[in-house]
């Protein structure tokens, strides 16, 4: 079983921010049912340019749950520049940690996110979700190459079973774990800018 600090505790059982805003501007859905995670967040800037008012609605584990609060709390009165800059790992740390097999909760938030500012910016003409870049390498849950790349790179995995708990990649059929150790082995060889 895994161990939860009580500020995932609270932020489950007590989720701050959910819902959906009216009129956003910023909408972002990400994530798959048929996998079991997706997220939709909005958000509505007052006249400053600032959040004043971020909701969320989640299908997911307890762990998505308390992310998705956690992220709602870290925006409210931020600028978009700044809450651009909010990462998975400051959701996880500000929740005072998650396990690492929860991690791809909150990999979740700052995807949903990035989407509803990709919505903002781009005049509300986003009406249906992006077609990924890169290629994809798990089949079963859509996840491409690109994006094994952030994870590994942004947190440092270093094992298939990091990739899983961080993105979902090789965590139903396990077709793709030849092509995820490779990429990690790769990456590991690559010099960091």
């Amino acid at each position: 079983m895994w161990d939860y600090t009580d500020i995932v505790k609270d932020h489950y059982m007590n989720p701050r921010n959910a819902g959906e805003i009216e009129n956003p501007d910023g909408f972002g859905e990400i994530g798959n049912l048929s996998c079991g995670d997706a997220m939709r967040l909005t958000f509505k800037l007052d006249g400053e340019g600032r959040i004043e008012d971020i909701k969320f609605k989640t299908f997911g584990c307890g762990s998505a749950i308390a992310a998705a609060s956690m992220l709602t709390v870290l925006c409210k009165g931020k600028t978009l520049e700044e809450v651009r800059a909010i990462t998975n790992k400051d959701i996880a740390e500000a929740l005072g940690g998650l396990p690492r097999e929860k991690m791809h909760c909150s990999v979740m938030g700052q995807e949903a996110l990035e989407a509803a500012i990709k919505f903002y910016e781009t005049g509300g003409q986003v009406t249906a979700p992006a077609a990924k870049e890169g290629n994809i390498v798990c089949v079963c849950f859509n996840i491409t190459d690109l994006e094994i790349q952030k994870a590994v790179r942004e947190n440092g995995l270093t094992s298939l079973e990091d990739v899983t708990n961080f993105t979902k990649a090789g965590g139903a059929c396990g077709k793709c774990h030849g092509k995820i150790k490779k990429m990690i082995e790769e990456l590991s060889q690559t010099p960091q800018a």
